[in-house]
């Protein structure tokens, strides 16, 4: 909130013989609701729009911590949202400077319990970090619509805060990405040196997080739009062309409409065909590569989200090993989600064959993989479901690397002809967030 004047008037009138100066500030009017307001009118909110708000909120408390100064009662009863959409951060009532000695009174709580940090909730020295831990907080309520914990009596609550983890935010909210509940965890981690240490460094992980929510939905609107324009470079090359350029974008579709039957009618033409074989395939004595449709190919994500780089998972299997796809950005180094652990790709090898072989080309080597075959493939289950790979319909493994290098062949026991191929990645390369496949190449007997 915009802070338009302060200054001192004289304190004496009718009623009053004092005569010493009264400070007064004048701050900007907003027109709103409270951001609680919100969250208890619609629920939880669209994981974009959630982090948007916090980016805006995190950035009006960075420009605190530069002046010295600590809110203490961050929460969403002191955020106004104005009639234009933007969030705005109130109420500095209890705010304090960290040039003041001490930040606590009497050992008393500061601040609201349902948000407050452990070390003020102990009555200990509130740093910039207490805020973090807050704002941590108010995020994972905007995402589920909830406080992480709640009991009747506020000390009780504060208490869960000192001793209780803060749940893990997919468990509830499945479809956040793994970075986002990353950002969640850390900014509420009780640990001060596992918690974010400033507000530039939560600043940095909620931009990408907003890039990669936004990039998988493919569209923005409102104050989401409005934040995305202020990203740094890197976490804008995240965002779909249409939400980086929407005018080039617009221009660009009027030219593309004009060649859809064309392009139609080739995809139609290449798909009966397949895609022949991927340059850089090596011959294999007794075995032939299996052509593929151009839409053979579905990445398969069924403990997460949703599919990973649906959009270029075409290119495993277009024969050109330049063009990729990969899974997404795990910050934790880890495929571990709350349903269970892996993501990969499957293979239709319509109407069926008995692969006795798989070639994985790759630009990051150094993942593991387990193969698996189907005839059929349960989709009943929803993402985020923790039921195991066997109950969806899958056989084996039926072959496995360890660590993958390109060009890995990987024979594969499969007993009968099969439909489906399943590539799972197991592991990610050492040190590396994700793990990429430039082509996969199906071969049978010769």
């Amino acid at each position: 909130m915009t802070v338009i004047d302060a200054g001192e008037v004289d304190g004496s009138g009718p009623r009053d013989d004092s005569h010493d100066a009264l400070p007064y500030i004048v701050l900007e009017f907003v027109d709103g609701r409270t951001l609680k307001e919100v969250v208890r009118r619609t629920g939880p909110m669209d994981i974009p729009r959630a982090l948007a708000y916090t980016i805006e909120i995190a950035r009006a408390l960075g420009t605190a911590h530069e002046h010295m100064i600590v809110h203490r009662d961050v929460k969403p009863q002191n955020v106004l949202i104005g009639e234009e959409g933007s969030a705005k951060i109130t109420d500095f009532g209890i705010a304090r400077s960290l040039t003041e000695q001490g930040l606590t009174l009497d050992g008393r709580v500061l601040g609201t319990t349902d948000y407050v940090s452990p070390e003020q909730a102990l009555g200990e020295p509130v740093t910039p970090q207490s805020d973090i831990y807050s704002l941590g907080v108010v995020l994972y309520e905007l995402l589920t619509g909830e406080v992480p914990f709640r009991d009747e009596a506020p000390v009780a609550v504060a208490m869960r805060h000192v001793r209780e983890e803060v749940p893990d935010v997919q468990l509830h909210r499945p479809e956040v990405s793994a970075l986002t509940a990353a950002v969640v965890d850390r900014a509420t981690a009780k640990d001060l040196r596992l918690r974010y240490r400033d507000i530039p460094a939560l600043v940095a992980d909620l931009e990408d997080a907003l890039a990669i929510e936004t990039a998988r939905t493919g569209e923005a609107g409102g104050e989401v739009t409005t934040v995305l324009r202020t990203l740094p470079a890197p976490a804008r090359r995240r965002l779909p062309f249409r939400v980086r350029h929407p005018a080039r974008w617009a221009a660009s579709f009027a030219v593309a409409a004009a060649l859809i039957a064309l392009v139609l009618a080739l995809a139609l033409h290449a798909t009966h065909r397949g895609t022949g074989v991927a340059v850089g395939v090596s011959s294999r004595p007794g075995l032939e590569p299996v052509p593929l449709a151009q839409e053979a190919a579905q990445s398969y994500n069924p403990f997460g989200t949703g599919p990973e780089d649906a959009r270029q998972v075409a290119n495993t299997v277009d024969g050109d090993p330049t063009t990729t796809w990969s899974t997404e950005q795990y910050y934790s180094g880890t495929l571990q989600k709350a349903g269970g652990t892996g993501a990969g790709i499957y293979l239709d090898a319509n109407p069926g064959v008995q692969a006795r072989a798989i070639e994985i080309q790759t630009t990051t080597p150094g993942f593991g993989v387990r193969i698996y075959a189907a005839d059929h493939i349960d989709l009943a289950f929803s993402y985020g479901d923790p039921a195991p790979l066997t109950a969806r319909g899958w056989l084996g493994p039926i072959g496995s690397a360890r660590y993958v290098h390109d060009g890995q062949h990987i024979a594969l026991s499969a007993d009968a002809p099969h439909r489906y191929y399943l590539v799972w990645i197991t592991t990610l390369p050492p040190g590396q967030e994700a793990a990429t496949i430039a082509e996969l190449t199906l071969f049978k007997q010769g």
